[in-house]
């Protein structure tokens, strides 16, 4: 199957996987910014969520989406490697255009996946996962929290220093990771030419800062209403 076979193939498969990904920033942004203003409407939405089947299904195909970015972008650096054989141990000054995004995608993208881990144990495991295996209320912070009491969640998180700072780092990684795939994914798709070309990357630049600027805000927010 040339998906598979083709770097071409491959290279959709990473870029429509990664603007599914962004859509879904998008969406979660878009919730955080309600707790932000209030939570009974941030809860409201945890709980029209839940572990009800739509909600489930979502999970899975989103679950699907970011294993196989993951693993084309694995495939597409073993294949990298290969190609360039005994050239990519020289050391060299980085090729004029070319960006450091561009040339630290994957170890932008393990950060990434690092710290998705720890996100998805401090909210998804507590939440959706718990209510799945038959569990409506948890312990947190020696409290007695129901699974969809979201706001509850980002409260206790978000008021720990350690954690607000791994999640400003992350917040760079993805910064750097969206600015340069966010026109490489429309460029691999052929929404890009040469007029386009740098124009997609100043609009993919913009929307990225404001999306990141965003989960910084929420973050910030956060750390100050439930330290003072």
């Amino acid at each position: 199957m040339w998906l598979i076979q083709s770097s071409i193939g491959r290279k959709l498969v990473m870029s429509l996987t990664g603007i599914s990904l962004v859509l879904f920033l998008l969406f979660h942004l878009s919730m955080n910014m309600a707790a932000v203003f209030s939570a009974d409407a941030y809860n409201m939405i945890c709980s029209f969520l839940g572990a009800n089947w739509y909600a489930v299904v979502a999970t899975v195909i989103l679950g699907a989406l970011a294993f196989l970015h993951i693993t084309y972008s694995v495939i597409l650096t073993i294949q990298n490697g290969r190609a360039r054989g005994k050239d990519r141990y020289a050391v060299e000054n980085r090729p004029k255009g070319v960006s450091w995004a561009s040339q630290n995608m994957f170890i932008l993208g393990s950060v990434i996946g690092g710290f998705l881990v720890l996100h998805l144990f401090q909210f998804w495991h507590h939440m959706m996962f718990a209510e799945l295996i038959g569990y409506h209320d948890g312990l947190i912070g020696g409290s007695v929290v129901s699974t969809h009491d979201g706001y509850a969640f980002i409260c206790y998180y978000f008021s720990r220093s350690e954690v607000v700072i791994a999640y400003l780092c992350w917040y760079v990684a993805l910064w750097f990771h969206l600015t340069h795939g966010f026109w490489s994914a429309l460029q691999s798709i052929g929404l890009s030419n040469q007029r386009w070309l740098h124009r997609w990357k100043i609009i993919g630049n913009i929307v990225t800062t404001i999306v990141m600027l965003g989960f910084v805000f929420v973050t910030i927010i956060f750390y100050v209403k439930t330290n003072c």
